[in-house]
């Protein structure tokens, strides 16, 4: 078969469209025809060396992809040949077949084509583990996004939205915000032109937000912490603006406020298992009846990833990229 390979960390220049061997899967593995595999922020940081697979997974970039089953391994009976689905990846969704562990696998929506459903199971599962999961957003509560224009922010304002939470958003154009607004977002915020501690706090009567969602890391450390509501939570799933920072634990210790920091690249099979069945039961039924859809940007062929890379890493794009084989 063949995959995007990476020789050597650098540029998107060094993505190649290249003849590799043909995954066979294991035990509790399906194989999947991939038909169309989502981009995210981390294959950028794989290939420029920042972030290899964990042991055991496909080399090649690739976090999510949707297809048909291929073939199915030793003690796999909820999927069989020919059926149409979309996985969580820890790698490998760059390529023309991947194996993947059954309990990571997801049937298309009902209503959503196949191409979409690939831009479906990395966003969800993010959202869905740090925001609801870990954060326990409830009816009712802020919750700040930032990036909202990303795929994982586009998610994240729908969902906070299906749950009954406000939602305010971060985006550095007005197109973007503008987009967020029709995804249901109640409160827009420039980063490039505004302060977004004061206008969320000008929004919420200068209680802040229940609970934020950032890919930003050291930069938003602080202003998050300020941001936040009495008894709020910051969920921090990405490092943009750099890995370290301080934070004020005085301010932490007034508002009873909390951190969390994960991945879910590196996560043991049976918790993205979990992550999984809780999407299937909770945000499954929302797509297959419209409440919520995948944004998606453009697409392009997969011996075309370099420039799946360029677009990405120019920022102009609002959700997400997908690769069509």
């Amino acid at each position: 078969m063949h995959a995007i390979t990476i020789a050597e960390p650098g540029g998107p220049e060094a993505l190649t469209w290249t003849e590799v061997p043909e995954p066979v899967p294991g035990p509790e593995e399906v194989l999947i025809d991939v038909v169309a595999a989502g981009v995210n922020r981390a294959d950028l940081l794989q290939r420029q060396g920042f972030y290899d697979p964990p042991p055991g997974a496909p080399p090649y970039p690739g976090l999510e992809c949707s297809g048909r089953v291929a073939a199915v391994g030793a003690g796999v009976a909820d999927w069989s040949v020919g059926d149409e689905v979309c996985a969580l990846l820890a790698g490998g969704g760059y390529a023309e077949r991947v194996a993947v562990p059954a309990g990571q696998v997801l049937p298309v929506p009902e209503g959503l084509d196949l191409v979409s459903a690939a831009a479906l199971p990395e966003v969800t599962c993010t959202v869905w583990a740090n925001v609801v999961i870990t954060a326990g957003l409830r009816p009712g509560e802020t919750l700040l996004v930032h990036g909202g224009g990303s795929g994982i922010g586009t998610m994240a304002v729908q969902l906070g939205k299906a749950i009954g939470a406000r939602v305010a958003v971060t985006a550095g154009s007005a197109e973007k915000l503008a987009r967020c607004r029709e995804l249901g977002a109640d409160v827009l915020i420039n980063y490039r032109e505004q302060d977004f501690v004061a206008e969320l706090r000008r929004a919420t009567d200068g209680r802040g937000a229940d609970v934020i969602l950032d890919i930003i890391g050291a930069r938003y450390l602080g202003p998050n912490v300020e941001a936040l509501a009495p008894g709020g939570r910051l969920a921090v799933i990405g490092l943009q603006g750099g890995a370290k920072g301080e934070v004020h634990l005085g301010a932490l210790l007034t508002k009873r406020a909390s951190i969390s920091a994960s991945s879910l690249r590196a996560r043991p099979v049976d918790e993205k298992a979990a992550v999984v069945a809780e999407v299937r039961a909770h945000v499954w039924p929302l797509l297959s009846d419209g409440r919520v859809r995948p944004v998606v940007d453009r697409r392009l062929s997969l011996p075309e990833a370099a420039e799946a890379h360029r677009v990405m890493e120019g920022g102009e794009h609002t959700g997400k990229i997908l690769l069509i084989r």
